[in-house]
Order: structure tokens, then C-alpha cells, then sequence
């Protein structure tokens, strides 16, 4: 049985005359009474009675008629999901993020990934930058987001925003009165940072912009989870440097201050395989492009 002989059956059924479905059909009359008369036999039943004058469906045809009528209309569906899949409108995107990027990334992008592409799932995974970067070659994510610098000869990683830092600190921290804060002022402070394997090029970065300014960080406790970290900041076990973009969250137990003089401001990236054929991924880049083009 092909769906071919579902269509016919279905024209034979809803006309009730062999000519009229032939003429619907755009075929000649005899050949469909032989597909007809074939299904029956594939079957095991009779579809119709027919007369001289008349043809009426069975029993049989008329619950056949209605599972006919789903199943075309399931082709037809999956048909259309196989097109718009095709044309990147429909199917699975698999993302990798750092936490900072619910922050300052996805409150842009995804609103306007939605209104663009309502069909796509984004399904999200917290990874490290270096996790990011392996899933990538491992096919296991589509795309991901994470702290510059970052590198990979065989992956696109582009610049998509910048923000400046800020210390968090505990909010009954000696030095949060102040309105501003240099490094040199936080010689001698205990830190929060992540582990350097979790994204090692920022993490150098951050060294390098301390010492620069005669600062060696004692670190005292390693987290990779974003909220956690602020969690210790409130609890008083540190202080931490990060993007600005954390004032956000209104943290309660934690207050930020600029750095002055202003240190370098560090960068948010996108990554992905551009030798990756998927569509999906070709749509979610374009939706990137368009929104941090304007917002740059």
C-alpha cells in the first residue's frame, strides 16, 4: 500500500463516482478502478458497493476513510517539519554557555531568536570555556557562549559584547562604602575565582591585568558556578571580579564598584563550527549577527 492509493481511495469516496475522482485526480478512470480494486485485495475487504447507478462505501471503507484521511494528513505534516527543517525554521539547537551569558546575552538574543524562529528548541548546557570547545569538535552542542580570549584554529569564535569589570563584595566589606575601587586596594584581599581550566585565556587575562597593577590574588576558593560564587561573596569568604553585568541580579548580601582607574573591559563570544552544515545553526548565527550588530 502507497499513499498514492489513499489519495485515490479518499477522491473515490468523497465523490462517490469513479469519473469525478478520475477527473480530481487527473488520471483516466480505468486505471483508478484498478488501484481501487487492487487495495481491496491488499485489504482483504471491499471499500465500496458498487452498482450501475451508484457507489456507496462499506463499513470497512468508511472507517478505513477516516485512518486514510489521518494518515495523509500525517504525511503532509511530516512532509512540512522535514521543509522547514530543511530551511533551518524547525528542529533542535543544542547551546553551550557560561553562566555570565543569562546575564548579558541571553535577555537580547533570546526574545528576538523566538519572535524569528517560534519552532526552534534551544535546549542550554553549562560548560566551561574549554568544555565548550571539545563538545564543539565532538558535534555534542551546535554553538556556544563564553568569557574571550578563546581560541581554536578550527573553530569560529567572533567578539559579541563588552562590559566593564566590577569588584563584588560582601556588602559589610570594609571597602564597599567607597565609591570605586583601584587594584592596588584589594592587595591582601581573599578571592573567588574559577578554576583556570575552566576558561584558561580569561582566566590569564585576569592575572596579567592584576599583576600589572602590582596585585597578586590570593585565592582562596575555586567555584565554577556563577551563583555560588556570589553566595560565598554575601557569606564573606571573598571578593570577586567580574563583568558589570552582574548588577543586574540585585543580589542582596553583595554590592559592586567600578574599578578607577578603568581597566580593560572584558568580552562575551560566540563559538561554533562554520563548516557545520546545520541550518539550525546557520539561523541561530544570523539572529546573533542582526542583535549584537545593533547593540553594538
Amino acid at each position: 500500500m502507497e499513499l498514492r492509493h489513499l489519495r485515490y481511495f479518499v477522491a473515490v469516496a468523497e465523490e462517490l463516482h469513479f469519473g469525478r475522482a478520475a477527473k480530481r485526480l487527473h488520471i483516466a478512470q480505468p486505471p483508478l478502478s484498478q488501484q481501487i480494486r487492487r487495495l481491496e485485495q491488499d485489504l482483504g475487504v471491499s471499500l465500496f458497493h458498487r452498482t450501475n447507478r451508484r457507489v456507496e462505501l462499506t463499513d470497512a471503507g468508511r472507517a478505513f476513510l477516516a485512518e486514510a484521511r489521518m494518515t495523509l494528513a500525517q504525511a503532509e505534516h511530516a512532509r512540512d517539519v522535514a521543509s522547514r527543517a530543511a530551511r533551518g525554521d524547525v528542529g533542535q539547537l543544542i547551546i553551550g554557555y557560561m553562566a555570565s551569558a543569562e546575564l548579558n546575552v541571553f535577555p537580547r538574543l533570546l526574545p528576538a531568536f523566538r519572535r524569528r524562529h517560534p519552532d526552534i528548541e534551544l535546549a542550554f548546557q553549562l560548560l566551561g570555556a574549554s568544555e565548550q570547545l571539545e563538545a564543539l569538535h565532538d558535534r555534542q552542542i551546535h554553538a556556544g557562549f563564553l568569557r574571550l580570549p578563546a581560541s581554536d584554529s578550527t573553530l569560529t569564535v567572533r567578539s559579541i559584547l563588552r562590559e566593564p569589570l566590577v569588584v563584588v563584595l560582601p556588602e559589610r566589606h570594609p571597602l564597599a562604602g567607597r565609591r570605586s575601587l583601584s587594584l592596588s586596594a584589594l592587595r591582601g584581599e581573599r578571592f573567588i575565582l574559577f578554576a583556570r581550566r575552566f576558561a584558561p585565556g580569561y582566566y590569564d587575562a585576569l592575572m596579567r591585568m592584576c599583576r600589572k597593577a602590582g596585585l597578586e590574588p590570593k585565592v582562596v576558593h575555586e567555584s565554577n558556578r556563577f551563583h555560588t560564587t556570589l553566595s560565598l561573596v554575601a557569606a564573606g569568604r571573598g571578593i570577586f571580579i567580574t563583568g558589570k553585568s552582574v548588577e543586574r541580579l540585585g543580589r542582596p548580601g553583595i554590592v559592586c564598584r567600578p574599578l578607577r582607574p578603568r581597566v580593560p573591559d572584558i568580552e562575551m563570544g560566540v563559538v561554533y563550527d562554520s563548516r557545520n552544515p546545520s541550518p539550525l545553526l546557520r539561523s541561530f548565527v544570523a539572529v546573533i549577527d542582526d542583535v549584537f550588530a545593533r547593540a553594538r
